[in-house]
């Protein structure tokens, strides 16, 4: 089947007639669409149709360095990844240290390579050709909190907070394998900015994922925002849920919300209906231009709260299905295209298994779609959502995404059985579908089978 590449941006008011035009055949109405003209964050023109792939160095391979992860960068490009995203890359914490390893957020120190990954070296060859191969790549970084020891609390121990006995402290009880950074500190922020410098500068890195990015001041994501885009355009994104980052610093934060209800819906204590509800939430929240992260899983939900099959079953296919195509970037976390069937030990070194890659081709045409049809495209330019009703809405999930001249089209059966279920009038017609590479006719009833999707597009 032969996908369309969109390239053209359409005027504003060509833009906004389609849409009238599309709502008057499709009888539907979109999730509003508003333009938020505080907004000063210019997103990467690479970033309007990427996705976004986690690398866990430590377990993607038996040595676990950055030379072992970049002999995979042809088949990750193969599958279509376009933003590599490596977490924290820093040297960890002995003191208090969590397990035989440690926690990868546990910083020593901002500026220097944890030893068990490689050199400094191996890291700037893996950043070029990462880009050789048409990927970017960004870092974890934490700007809340470091290890205990820290090179920071011996040259600056001004920079933390200490208790009423002039002792650090953890910044949530069960983290006490680090410290509390006093985020407040001027003299601390404009280090901290530098030392963000520093990587996007010699090393050519494309942006940061943010941990806890709600934890630290806004005001100061926003000059490191300003910062950064003097040396590069980078890409930011925020372990966060909060519009406002999205204003001055952020170009994408985490659909948490969502997440933990298709967790839910995955274990049964949810149906369809709660799904709903949170892409609403979605929608009310954050503006169109707001690029959202949307997953099955990452490193945190895996080590956790649980293995794919674990939280979502028969389902988890489907589960995939939506987190690439319902809105904003969709992430893959490393594995997961091997079917990654356990838990990753967080402290310990525990490998993936790569199990003949039993899901390599799903994501490759998943990804496929959402970089060349524009309907899936990020921020403004994508598609707007409509929620296709059915006579069968405790089982039957079914949306669209309409952007300016294509249109992708997602029916989902959650149900362990077979189904039977009616469209509204006015949502018959022709069809490709994406997985068979064949046309296929909505009718206005439709039979799907259990635990099974249909991924449209015209």
């Amino acid at each position: 089947m032969k996908i369309k590449k969109f390239t053209t941006r359409f005027p504003a008011l060509v833009f906004s007639t389609i849409f009238a035009l599309s709502l008057i055949f499709i009888g539907c109405e979109p999730n509003d669409v508003r333009v938020d003209e505080e907004r000063t964050v210019s997103n990467p023109e690479w970033a309007l149709n990427a996705n976004i792939y986690e690398v866990n160095i430590r377990q993607y391979s038996p040595e676990g360095t950055f030379n072992a992860f970049a002999e995979d960068l042809p088949r990750l490009q193969e599958m279509g990844v376009k933003i590599l995203w490596l977490m924290p890359i820093h040297p960890i914490g002995e003191k208090n240290r969590k397990g035989t390893l440690g926690s990868y957020y546990s910083i020593v120190d901002y500026t220097a390579i944890n030893p068990e990954f490689g050199t400094k070296e191996d890291f700037q060859n893996l950043v070029q050709k990462a880009h050789d191969h048409d990927m970017k790549l960004i870092i974890d970084w934490v700007a809340n909190h470091t290890a205990w020891d820290a090179v920071w609390t011996e040259t600056n121990p001004e920079f933390y907070e200490t208790d009423e006995d002039g002792n650090f402290f953890p910044p949530v009880e069960d983290w006490e394998d680090v410290i509390q950074l006093d985020v407040d500190n001027p003299d601390m922020q404009e280090q901290m900015i530098q030392a963000m410098e520093y990587w996007v500068r010699e090393y050519d890195i494309d942006g940061y994922r943010a941990d806890v990015a709600y934890m630290v001041p806004t005001d100061f994501w926003n000059r490191t925002r300003e910062r950064l885009e003097e040396i590069k355009p980078v890409f930011m994104l925020a372990e966060a849920e909060e519009p406002e980052l999205h204003k001055h610093a952020f170009d994408m934060s985490y659909a948490w919300d969502y997440a933990a209800t298709i967790r839910n819906i995955g274990a049964g204590v949810a149906g369809l209906d709660a799904l709903d509800e949170a892409l609403t939430t979605n929608f009310d929240r954050f503006e169109k231009s707001d690029y959202r992260m949307f997953f099955t899983t990452n490193h945190d939900e895996n080590s956790w709260n649980g293995s794919d099959p674990d939280m979502y079953g028969e389902n988890f296919e489907n589960f995939a299905v939506l987190s690439a195509t319902v809105w904003g970037m969709p992430l893959i976390y490393n594995g997961q295209e091997s079917g990654l069937d356990k838990q990753l030990e967080f402290f310990e070194k525990d490998e993936i298994e790569w199990n003949g890659y039993k899901y390599q081709e799903f994501y490759k045409t998943l990804l496929s779609l959402n970089s060349n049809n524009s309907a899936l495209y990020n921020g403004e330019i994508g598609g707007d959502y409509l929620k296709m009703t059915t006579d069968n809405e405790e089982h039957i999930f079914a949306y669209k995404r309409v952007g300016n001249d294509e249109e992708v089209f997602v029916i989902l059966n959650f149900s362990n059985e077979e189904q039977t279920f009616t469209f509204d009038a006015g949502n018959q017609g022709e069809w490709s579908d994406v997985f068979e590479g064949t046309d296929l006719t909505v009718d206005e009833t439709m039979t799907l089978d259990s635990n099974s999707y249909l991924l449209l597009e015209r």
